[in-house]
């Protein structure tokens, strides 16, 4: 085991009825003046918003409601929510909803904090974030695992760059976690969560390590019960148990606790945010529709790595390594079709693109060429083309 450090402050309230206890937690945490931050209808449809208020009331909290956050949380509605929030005087964040929303409300403490620096800055590396408000989230989609991490991702419209930044300040206080909100979403949601717990599990797993460890152990035994439970859960929404797995899995994963003793790699989540901030495609189909293409590009750079995942993970235990580097990669594209979710351009609805899209692609990845991504296998600007090209079908 290599050395690390590990940190997860999360507060983490798990289980039935878990979203009464939210008002408590927001003044266990210091907040008396909250902005609600939510996205579409579900929240209110559902009932979930209504009772989080009726809380609020009962414990005497001043709130606000900010809703209208959209998949690939962008820029705009981040900065409208800082102008909210300060204009408020909210002293508390609270996002109600998946990695989008949590994402939103985490930039929106940021900016509330330091109301002088625009919250692009700190995406882009320009302004150092050496504060923020307290965060705190009501998960209702089981996905990106923004609820316990120490990410964020923001989409700015006006250039199409998808970019996310990595601090400590990004943890929200606390997260509220009811699988039962669970039972509402739509199938493909629910595979769009599936994939995405998936591949931050995948990102951390391919990556350059010395030997096997408990590590391993424990991201093979997720992605196991991701796909045990995520079959079940695509055609039984309303199985509490499987549900529950699910969600969880998602705060572990993204969590760091999958990456002990190693370094992340998500060149494939770059790879997929360009097509999130090109084409506005759902996130976790963007991931599904370039990880084959990358696996079978990088997959000799550790052939034994890859032949292990295909026998922990999926129970291939014939063959040469090769073969059963193969095979994983193989079966893996098998699961995603299975729920529905693209492994290549086609299938994610945007079509085989020109070569002029593909550069287009390949150069934001890059940052036109100056920038390298990954550390299992490094990409450029031109192994990243090469790997769109091979996605473009």
């Amino acid at each position: 085991m290599q050395n690390f450090e590990f940190k997860c402050p999360t507060d983490i309230i798990f289980g039935r009825g878990a979203e009464e206890k939210t008002a408590a937690k927001i003044k266990e945490y210091g907040g008396s003046r909250v902005l609600v931050v939510y996205g579409g209808g579900s929240a209110v449809k559902s009932g979930l918003l209504s009772r989080i208020e009726r809380g609020f009331v009962d414990a005497g909290l001043s709130y606000e409601l900010m809703g209208g956050v959209k998949p690939n949380p962008t820029l705009s509605f981040a900065r409208q929510g800082v102008n909210r929030a300060v204009t408020f005087g909210a002293d508390f964040i609270l996002g109600v909803g998946g990695g989008s929303v949590i994402d939103t409300a985490k930039a929106i403490a940021h900016g509330t904090a330091n109301p002088d620096i625009d919250i692009w800055a700190f995406w882009t590396g320009r302004a150092k974030l050496e504060k923020t408000l307290p965060v705190g989230a009501v998960l209702t989609i089981a996905a990106a695992g923004s609820e316990s991490s120490n990410s964020a991702v923001l989409t700015n419209e006006e250039t199409g760059k998808k970019a996310g930044i990595n601090t400590e300040l990004n943890r929200p206080a606390f997260a509220i976690m009811n699988p039962e909100i669970l039972f509402t979403l739509p199938p493909r949601q629910i595979a769009c969560g599936v994939a995405d717990i998936f591949m931050h599990t995948l990102e951390r797993y391919f990556t350059k390590i010395e030997g096997n460890n408990f590590t391993d152990l424990v991201a093979e035994a997720l992605l196991k019960n991701v796909i045990d439970n995520g079959r079940i859960a695509f055609t039984h929404r309303k199985n509490y148990d499987a549900q529950s797995e699910i969600m969880w899995c998602g705060s572990v994963s993204h969590s760091n606790f999958t990456e002990l003793g190693r370094m992340k790699d998500f060149s494939v989540h770059r790879l997929g945010h360009e097509l999130s901030g090109k084409f506005d495609v759902p996130h976790g189909e963007s991931l599904t529709a370039m990880w084959g293409s990358w696996a079978r590009f990088v997959f000799a750079e550790d052939v034994p790595r890859f032949a292990r995942y295909a026998e922990k993970v999926w129970g291939v235990n014939s063959g040469t390594d090769i073969e059963r580097a193969r095979a994983g990669i193989r079966l893996t594209e098998e699961f995603f079709r299975e729920l529905k979710l693209p492994t290549n351009f086609t299938e994610l609805g945007i079509g085989v693109q020109d070569e002029a899209s593909l550069a287009y692609l390949a150069d934001m990845f890059s940052d036109y060429g100056k920038k390298t991504v990954g550390v299992f296998h490094p990409l450029d600007r031109n192994t990243a083309l090469e790997i769109y090209r091979a996605a473009n079908r």
